[in-house]
């Protein structure tokens, strides 16, 4: 399969939010990146709270091939709902879109989003390396894998079943690798809850990865009270523009690492990229 995309457009397609400026700050990362490679005529984002808008993503595009990678964690409303529709693609009655459509004189490949990609893994380990490596504990220790558990924390809710499922694949992968003396699956929303990381972890070291495309509330402010930390010391410290939890914190008798959410790890351009290839080697014959 050839990695010829100078036909092409590449469009990032994230959340955003008018509420929280880091929403969108992944999306255009990666975007910024893959103009610097110039593999693509085109690289461009779009947002489903944000300028430019979904609605007019393709607008933007003016190559005969476009593909739309959504920077998302799982499968579910968003992805097989709201952006299919924000993008104009068409559906067979109550069937799933195709996911190759010709739409005026473009091809436009619509991706699988980039959380559910088997690589993903590779980052979430990634980021649990990263914290502790940075942030020695008081004694200038660095935990090793081995003597550590490794929660992997999601929203999670009853309203998408795959929202859960992302997490949990992830966990059974990591588990499978044996470099962690534990690793289990947390939610804001669902159980096991993120508050019962000390009663899970039969180690003195926690890491916690946000399995998060985007840092924002849920990552700044809600998982750190989640964990035990003052609403009202982290609700300041994010007002301050300070980090609202201290690596390591010791609660419960238990050191715990917080990383940064996975949306900004650069390995994520890489996984975007796969994505595309995986798309661009589909073929529908309808559209020959």
């Amino acid at each position: 399969m050839s990695d010829d995309f100078s036909d092409a457009a590449l469009v990032l397609v994230g959340h955003g939010s008018t509420l929280n400026a880091d929403s969108a700050a992944p999306t255009r990362q990666h975007a910024a990146e893959l103009r610097r490679q110039g593999l693509f005529a085109q690289v461009v984002t779009a947002f489903w709270k944000e300028h430019p808008t979904l609605a007019g993503a393709l607008r933007q595009a003016f190559t005969p091939r476009v593909f739309v990678v959504p920077l998302f964690i799982s499968e579910g409303y968003f992805t097989e709902e709201v952006i299919p529709r924000e993008l104009g693609l068409r559906r067979d009655g109550d069937a799933t879109f195709s996911r190759i459509q010709r739409l005026g004189n473009q091809r436009v490949y619509y991706c699988g989003p980039v959380g559910t990609h088997p690589s993903m893994t590779g980052i979430i380990l990634a980021r649990a390396a990263e914290v502790v490596r940075q942030f020695p504990d008081s004694q200038g220790r660095v935990p090793v894998s081995a003597s550590t558990t490794l929660f992997v924390a999601g929203h999670g809710t009853a309203n998408n079943e795959n929202s859960r499922k992302a997490i949990e694949q992830q966990v059974e992968r990591i588990r499978g690798l044996g470099q962690f003396a534990a690793v289990h699956p947390l939610f804001m929303e669902e159980e096991p809850r993120i508050a019962e990381c000390y009663q899970l972890a039969k180690t003195d070291d926690l890491v916690v990865v946000p399995f998060f495309i985007s840092d924002g509330l849920h990552s700044y402010e809600d998982i750190p009270v989640m964990l035990g930390a003052p609403e009202s010391q982290v609700q300041a410290r994010f007002k301050a523009g300070q980090p609202t939890w201290l690596n390591p914190t010791t609660l419960n008798r238990k050191q715990v690492w917080y990383s940064p959410s996975i949306g900004r790890e650069p390995h994520l351009t890489d996984v975007i990229l796969e994505r595309v290839r995986e798309s661009a080697g589909s073929t529908d014959p309808s559209l020959d």
